[in-house]
């Protein structure tokens, strides 16, 4: 009975082993068939991953380009140079090695120091350091040879990499941004649309063996990379060119101790065409402060290493780049009273343009006495002149009929309580009271421009608004997108947001502003002969900061009559001379214009007292015989002083192309090969008008003047002369005049 009963125990042990064998085979069976079916992509990949290698194809990025094709931003090869420690540090003789590579790389490549190289090679676990990001291909070269001569070639590599480049240095450098190390943007257009530009990188995996070998006829793959798009701006390089260099006159006259920046814009398309703020900084360096910045840091005492000068450095940087035109906001003080006027005649039954205003110089609101610029007051004026000499007290009057309401909506459809929308980065909005407690006072001091603040941009559009004809257009920068077949990806179409004003209260608003400029507005030094520009100036406090500091700014369009392009001119903190939008901006905006109107092909049309004030075009006289030249010359209004002795002209003083007064106009003609005559330059500086250029004809010197002045008055005294005196010169060379701007209050 026990053997019996001892046997069927063994049985069921037997029959619980078999069955737990089985079932752990059932499992493994199962997992197998899982790991087969269902994990196969993911264990093959695991596998792959063990047994490749994969190196990037890297895309290039796109290119972005001026209105007329010109390429502001594109790519160029340079040369990364690496060591690798961990390989170094285990050669015999590693510390004489690695001093050798050290003295070796420090030969050949410029700025870079011993003790530099040595402390990459002190990372003996890393296998690979960048000791320079990019070189060009002269010092690649050089460190070729070393390693080819020292047998270093697999202690030192050179690679070729692809780094953004910018052919125009600091040209755009706020608008077009600029890329990091990693090739990713980090500012302006190339912040803006950096995916586009960017691309996307491919990928070539290969199979290793474990020694990281290639293994042949083994597993591969390549994807290939697909190039950025190309960007078409509505940028100009030349238009851009010429506020720059506007600005930049503007910044070092005035001495503005907070930035300068201006726009120009595309009336009828919100095409952005330039747009600067100064100073600038190089695109192709844009760690490195520019002069302006490095001397305030430098005034700041701080020791190079220290953390206060790391922290201060990068504050300014951050300044540096921020784009003044689109993210600051300011108070635009008298030039919104563009917009107060226009917002006042399109309701007709507000204002007559007729109706006569008085202005004592201060005017009771609430109670507040708000005061007008003019101290004394401008006594009895128009409508018309009441814009024209930006009296405050005819705004407030005015600002009143229209009430609270009517006018907060003419603010809001002007675009003013939100962004424009343009297509780049950091856009700043506007400050200014909420609907529900907009009071009397406030309507007062906001119609004419006081106590609120808008961005650079909003003006600007809001002012081309009134230029257009009455529709608010959306600025933009980008035209077109293509592909790298030159297959459009995007295509900008202009629409207008939203009529503000009909187009006959534009074209009187237009109208009364070209003709203070033509007159004796507060904008008049915004003048351009054979053009009709309208203009505004602006001068605004900066409530809560030091009351002395001021805005002073401007913004303009042309021809009146059928607007093309509008600028604004901005000046933060003039801090020399005058601080008044008339004499820090107005002229530098009538420079803008007109220099860019020609360019566009809008043709000048001169008054005939205009065209009887005209410069004189020096012609290339090199090789008429004499009768020609005396004949010729002196039909275009020129005398003509002859030196030597022949039958043709060999040189000419002054040169050909120059621009030179009416008044006392001489070209100085050789014959053949006599030396010139020489001349010392007089001191004109603090003179007349008048008494200077009868001293500088009479000296045998030709005359050019800048501001428009007529050089015959006698009321203007000469600010400074382009050669100074006591200087010798040939006869016959073009001195430059320079005379104050007339100051007008804002």
């Amino acid at each position: 009975m026990s053997r019996f009963s001892s046997g069927r125990k063994a049985m069921r042990r037997s029959s619980v082993v078999a069955l737990g064998i089985a079932v752990c085979f059932l499992i493994l069976a199962l997992r197998i068939f899982s790991i087969q079916v269902f994990d196969f992509t993911r264990y093959q990949q695991k596998v792959l991953d063990q047994l490749t290698t994969e190196s990037p194809v890297r895309a290039d990025r796109g290119e972005i380009l001026d209105a007329a094709g010109r390429v502001l931003a594109t790519n160029r090869t340079v040369y990364r140079i690496s060591v690798f420690p961990n390989l170094i540090a285990r050669q015999e003789d590693s510390a004489w090695l690695q001093g050798e590579i050290a003295k070796g790389l420090a030969a050949v490549v410029p700025g870079l120091r011993i003790e530099k190289v040595m402390q990459h090679l002190s990372h003996t676990t890393e296998l690979e350091r960048t000791v320079m990001p990019a070189v060009e291909a002269d010092v690649a070269g050089r460190v070729l040879a070393l390693v080819t001569d020292k047998k270093l070639q697999d202690m030192i590599a050179v690679e070729a990499v692809s780094t953004r480049y910018y052919p125009y240095g600091s040209l755009a450098a706020h608008l077009l941004g600029f890329t990091g190390s990693d090739g990713q943007g980090l500012y302006g257009l190339e912040l803006q649309y950096d995916q586009a530009l960017a691309g996307e990188n491919g990928s070539y995996v290969t199979a290793r063996d474990s020694s990281g070998n290639e293994l042949p006829g083994s597993y591969e793959a390549y994807q290939p990379a697909t190039d950025g798009y190309t960007v078409e701006t509505t940028v100009d390089a030349y238009v851009q060119s010429v506020l720059e260099e506007q600005l930049e006159r503007t910044m070092i006259e005035s001495a503005a101790a907070n930035r300068v920046c201006g726009i120009v814009m595309d009336v009828k398309t919100g095409a952005i065409l330039a747009m600067a703020t100064g100073p600038s900084f190089d695109l192709n360096d844009p760690f490195t402060l520019n002069a302006s910045s490095a001397a305030t840091l430098a005034a700041l005492g701080y020791e190079a290493d220290s953390e206060a000068y790391k922290a201060a450095k990068n504050r300014l940087l951050l300044e540096t780049w921020s784009n003044k035109a689109v993210t600051e906001i300011y108070m635009p003080g008298s030039t919104f009273k563009t917009l107060t006027c226009s917002a006042v005649l399109e309701e007709n039954a507000v204002i007559d343009l007729d109706e006569r205003f008085f202005c004592s110089g201060a005017m009771q609101v609430a109670d507040r006495t708000i005061h007008c610029h003019k101290v004394g007051g401008h006594g009895s004026l128009t409508f018309r002149e009441g814009l024209q000499n930006s009296c405050n007290p005819v705004m407030m009057t005015i600002a009143a009929r229209l009430g609270c309401d009517t006018f907060y909506d003419y603010f809001k459809a002007f675009g003013l309580l939100e962004k424009t929308g343009i297509d780049l980065p950091g856009e700043g909005n506007s400050i200014f009271h909420a609907a529900s407690s907009f009071t009397e006072l406030d309507l007062a001091t906001a119609s004419f421009g006081q106590n609120f603040k808008v961005s650079i941009l909003q003006m600007l559009t809001a002012i081309s608004a009134v230029a257009n004809g009455g529709e608010l257009m959306t600025p933009y920068v980008v035209e077109r997108i293509t592909d790298t077949d030159g297959n459009a990806v995007y295509a900008h179409e202009a629409a207008a947001r939203r009529r503000v004003i009909s187009a006959e209260t534009a074209k009187t608003v237009s109208e009364i502003l070209a003709g203070g400029v033509a007159g004796d507005g507060g904008a008049k030094n915004a003048y351009v002969a054979g053009y009709r520009v309208a203009a505004k100036t602006g001068t605004s406090e900066k409530i809560g900061d030091d009351r002395s500091a001021r805005i002073g700014s401007c913004v303009a369009f042309a021809p009146a009559d059928d607007p093309q392009i509008a600028v604004i001119i901005v000046v933060d903190e003039p801090t020399d001379g005058s601080r008044y939008g008339s004499v820090v901006a107005a002229p530098y905006a009538g420079q803008v214009l007109g220099n860019v109107l020609p360019y566009l092909g809008v043709e000048a049309v001169y008054t005939e007292e205009e065209a009887k004030a005209l410069a004189l075009s020096v012609p290339d006289c090199i090789g008429w015989e004499r009768a020609r030249a005396l004949e010729t010359l002196s039909a275009a209004g020129f005398s003509v002083e002859w030196i030597g002795e022949g039958s043709s002209v060999t040189a000419q003083t002054p040169e050909a192309g120059s621009s030179v007064e009416r008044i006392g106009a001489k070209l100085v003609l050789t014959l053949g090969d006599a030396p010139p005559a020489v001349v010392a330059v007089p001191q004109v500086v603090g003179l007349s008008a008048s008494a200077a250029c009868k001293l500088l004809i009479d000296a045998g010197l030709n005359i050019a003047i800048e501001s428009g002045i007529d050089p015959l008055r006698a009321d203007k005294t000469v600010l400074a002369q382009s050669v100074a005196a006591g200087e010798t010169v040939p006869r016959g060379t073009v001195i430059w005049l320079r005379f104050p701007y007339e100051e007008k209050k804002e």
